[in-house]
């Protein structure tokens, strides 16, 4: 077992390192380790207008949500264990023909996945917070328990989801019937306990920062193994349902998109987001769940910020997960295929761009959720407006940097730096104009012309340059 995971390990990066090369995937951690670094630096300034317990609880949420937004293996272990991508053949798809079982395989593949995941992420910005914390006046028991319970809410949230996807991969009846319970539980709680306290009950690892004990510790890795354990029992990597059939849609289904230029593309990505079951299960685990996380500790902040600043910040965090819906798109489709067709690379980009533009309705429906829920139908245009500008601007921008290959891209260390140092400050200015006054909102339109001008560059580019597969 030992040997496959090292094996599936040394896979990864090779993976990137072809990408990008190996010293652009090596900075990556060093990149978060400096942001944590400089971070540290005005946590002081943030103390002064946050109260620490809602800081411990905003900084983990934000590990439990990196954890959601990458865990539904659930949903990807199928892709994952049963289809080759393009010249790519990865260990765990080879699983009928090793002398292992599919479900040792997929378990390495995973466990390959969270030490990645925690190499790239968890570990450097914990020691980032390390380094800096002398600095700072902060003793270092402060960061070394911080490091550790971000890492088990990093696991707590990647676990859960694992959970909640496996089983939907097995019943999607299942999965709404838990979702239900889990939301009846927490409004029944939300009647008896104060909001801090759900939430801290809710994100485990915070209980254990603001109060650490080795029988808290104990009782909180525990309950990861468990979420863990069920995870790898219910997923199954073949599909347990009956044999399926399906008519010939594209026709007709691109006839009805015949107002888009690639309608037949379109068409077919819609039908392969429908048929292979990522289409909802994405909506669900990685937009429905991480936006409700999001929301639900921002509800908590009401003392510091207002109704409708609250409405725009979501709007904000739409837009940027939103705009990750391209990846989606992109994930699991095989690229390499479509150089054997009469296509240019432009001429699929724009079908993606077409079935995004679509999938932007999803955004917009849980905006209008979110604004009637919380009072304030009045601001929900300048909101729904907010939103897509910034998705538009962002998938632009993952257009012309990563052209097909977004997913992959976003840990080449000069992308993600062009990207934080490009869409960071638009972000935090049009959230401050909101924040003075919400009709300002509409001035983010102005998003779609560098927007449209990325992505005519990006045309440009990736026409002319030559695929870099694996």
């Amino acid at each position: 077992m030992l040997t496959l995971f090292a094996n599936m390990f040394r896979e990864e990066w090779r993976m990137h390192s072809t990408l990008f090369g190996s010293l652009n995937f090596a900075l990556f951690p060093v990149l978060i380790f400096a942001i944590a670094f400089m971070g540290t630096f005005i946590l002081p300034l943030i103390s002064n207008v946050m109260d620490i317990m809602l800081l411990s609880i905003t900084v983990h949420a934000q590990f439990v949500l990196l954890g959601i937004m990458v865990g539904s293996f659930g949903i990807m272990g199928k892709e994952v264990m049963n289809r080759r991508f393009g010249q790519g053949s990865l260990i765990a798809y080879s699983a009928r023909s090793l002398p292992v079982s599919e479900r040792i395989v997929f378990l390495n593949f995973v466990v390959k996945d969270i030490v990645y995941y925690f190499i790239l992420w968890v570990l450097p910005f914990g020691l980032g917070f390390l380094v800096a914390s002398p600095f700072n006046g902060i003793g270092i028991q402060y960061p070394l328990l911080l490091l550790l319970t971000m890492s088990l809410g990093f696991l707590f949230g990647l676990c859960t989801i694992f959970l909640l996807s496996a089983i939907y991969s097995r019943s999607k009846t299942a999965l709404f019937a838990v979702l239900a319970a889990i939301i009846i539980a927490f409004l029944a709680a939300g009647t008896m306990y104060p909001p801090e306290t759900i939430l801290s009950a809710l994100i485990l690892p915070v209980l254990l920062f603001n109060s650490f004990t080795i029988s808290g510790l104990v009782f909180t890795i525990c309950i990861i193994a468990i979420l863990f354990a069920l995870s790898i029992a219910f997923f199954t990597p073949a599909d347990t349902g009956s044999e399926k059939h399906y008519r010939n849609i594209l026709d007709s289904f691109s006839q009805r998109l015949g107002f888009l230029k690639e309608n037949t593309l379109v068409a077919k990505d819609f039908i392969d987001l429908y048929r292979s079951g990522i289409g909802v299960g994405q909506i669900i685990f990685s937009f429905i769940l991480p936006l409700g996380l999001i929301w639900l500790v921002l509800s908590f902040l009401t003392g510091f910020i207002t109704q409708d600043n609250i409405l725009f910040t979501i709007a904000v965090v739409t837009g940027i997960i939103a705009s990750t819906m391209y990846t989606w798109l992109t994930e699991f489709d095989s690229i390499s295929v479509y150089h054997f067709l009469p296509l240019n690379i432009s001429s699929v980009i724009r079908a993606k761009v077409g079935t995004f533009t679509v999938l932007q309705a999803i955004p917009v429906i849980f905006l209008v959720a979110v604004g009637l829920l919380s009072g304030d139908p009045e601001s929900i245009p300048n909101a729904v407006v907010l939103c897509l500008s910034i998705s538009f601007f962002e998938l632009a921008l993952m257009i012309r940097m990563c052209g097909l290959q977004p997913g992959a891209m976003i840990y080449n260390v000069k992308v993600f730096l062009t990207y934080i140092l490009v869409t960071g400050p638009v972000i935090l200015v049009l959230l401050g104009l909101t924040f003075v006054s919400t009709y300002l909102a509409y001035f983010s339109v102005i998003l779609f012309i560098p927007a449209w001008l990325l992505i005519k560059s990006g045309f440009r580019k990736w026409d002319s340059a030559d695929y870099a597969g694996f």
